[in-house]
C-alpha cells in the first residue's frame, strides 16, 4: 500500500518553481490621473488630523473670544459700579467732614437772654445824643458781668453787621466803648 500511495504524490509531478519577486521589487504601471489621485489621497490621509485640530482650535478660539466679551462687559459694569461706589462713599466724607466741621466749631446762636439784651444795648445806644456807652456803664444798665456783657454784644453785632463798632475810651486807653454808627 505504501506503493501506492507514493504513486499517487507522484503523480502530481514535480513542483513548478516560480519566479516571484519581493513586492518591493515589483513594476506598477500607473496612468498619471491614477498617481495623482493616489497622491492626493494621501496628502488628505496626512493632513486630515491637522484639519481636524485646526477646526477644534478655531472653534475653541470663538469660545474664547466670547468669554473675553462678557468678561469685558462685566469688567465695564464693575467699573461702574465701583465708580458710583467711589463717588458715594467720597460724598460721604464730605458730608462727614461737614457735621464734624460744625460739631468742632459750633455756630453760636444768639439765645433769648442774649438777643433781648442786645435789643437793651440798642435801644440805650439810640437814646444818647453822642450814641456811646463805655462797657461799665452797659454793665451797670443791664445788671451783667463782662463775660454776658461780650456775648450781648457779639450778638448785637452779628445782627447788624457795620451798624455798631467798639472804640478805646479818649481818657483812659483800657477802657472800650460801644458807639453806635451812623448809618
Amino acid at each position: 500500500m505504501s506503493d501506492v500511495a507514493i504513486a499517487s504524490i507522484n503523480t502530481f509531478g514535480p513542483s513548478p518553481k516560480a519566479d516571484f519577486e519581493s513586492p518591493s521589487e515589483q513594476l506598477i504601471v500607473l496612468t498619471y490621473a491614477q498617481l495623482q489621485d493616489l497622491i492626493k489621497g494621501a496628502i488628505e490621509q496626512a493632513i486630515q488630523p491637522l484639519h481636524d485640530e485646526v477646526a477644534q482650535l478655531r472653534e475653541e478660539i470663538d469660545q474664547d473670544r466670547q468669554e473675553i466679551a462678557a468678561l469685558r462687559l462685566k469688567m465695564a459694569s464693575l467699573e461702574t459700579a465701583l465708580d458710583q461706589e467711589i463717588t458715594r462713599v467720597c460724598i460721604d466724607i464730605a458730608y462727614d467732614r461737614k457735621r464734624l466741621a460744625k460739631l468742632e466749631n459750633p455756630i453760636k446762636e444768639p439765645g433769648k437772654a442774649e438777643a433781648s439784651r442786645a435789643e437793651k444795648i440798642e435801644r440805650y445806644l439810640a437814646a444818647r445824643p453822642d450814641h456811646r456807652a463805655n462797657f461799665e456803664t452797659l454793665r451797670g444798665h443791664l445788671g451783667i458781668d463782662k463775660d454776658l456783657l461780650n456775648d450781648a454784644i457779639k450778638a448785637l453785632m452779628a445782627s447788624s453787621p457795620g451798624r455798631y463798632g467798639i472804640v478805646r475810651a479818649s481818657g483812659d486807653k483800657r477802657k472800650r466803648a460801644l458807639v453806635m454808627l451812623p448809618k
